[in-house]
């Protein structure tokens, strides 16, 4: 923790509204598994997926590498200026995140590791493990989660997400499976969605197998 005073970096409601309704539309399976999340956790975790969603469309909302590069500066310098003790600009995913960082104690350098994770796909392929990876530390760091077992499984699951179908997928979802009689509970709400990375789930099973593997602690 950071000292985090609530009256003076609490995001506006709206832009916690912005933020769900951004996650629940183009992240749907992770958006079910930050629900599980208790409250102020499960802001902080749909905080960091609308930054990560933002981070990866910059190759689709612009294809000149120089503008894409400078797309990404500008989130430097917005998340120096979260993780700061100022007032953030005015984005609404930019204030839920500083709310996040100085509520967790997020470290600046863990949210511009994965801006430069994304940076490697403007003019090549994306490392899925070095970006999966990035994004799973700092999901952890909001759920307060420290153990090496946990860490482990984020990552593969972290990683297996950003691959398409293949042994190598399978293989990262079957060793963070193996992990769970040793992961902490409270890493479940990130864990989730490798569910969904098995057999397809209709939209209308997926949050009861969401629900139930939960409650049976499974993933």
């Amino acid at each position: 923790m950071t000292g985090f005073q609530p009256d003076s970096s609490r995001a506006a409601e709206a832009s916690h509204r912005y933020v769900l309704d951004l996650v629940r539309a183009a992240d749907r399976e992770r958006f079910l598994g930050a629900l599980f999340a208790p409250e102020p956790r499960r802001s902080g975790l749909l905080a960091l997926l609308a930054f990560d969603h933002e981070l990866a469309r910059t190759r689709s909302v612009t294809r000149e590498p120089m503008l894409a590069r400078i797309r990404l500066e500008w989130w430097r310098q917005a998340m120096a200026e979260a993780a700061g003790s100022g007032k953030p600009r005015a984005q609404p995913i930019v204030e839920a995140l500083a709310e996040t960082i100085r509520r967790h104690g997020l470290v600046l350098e863990s949210l511009v590791e994965l801006i430069d994770a994304r940076e490697e796909e403007i003019e090549g392929p994306l490392d899925v493990m070095r970006a999966g990876h990035a994004l799973a530390d700092l999901e952890l760091g909001v759920l307060g989660v420290e153990d090496a077992a946990s860490r482990q499984a984020a990552h593969a699951v972290g990683a297996a997400w950003l691959m398409g179908e293949g042994p190598e997928r399978d293989q990262l979802v079957g060793d963070a499976r193996a992990l769970r009689r040793k992961v902490d509970p409270a890493a479940l709400p990130i864990l989730l969605p490798a569910l969904s990375l098995g057999r397809p789930l209709g939209p209308l099973r997926r949050p009861l197998a969401y629900w139930w593997a939960a409650r049976r602690g499974r993933y």
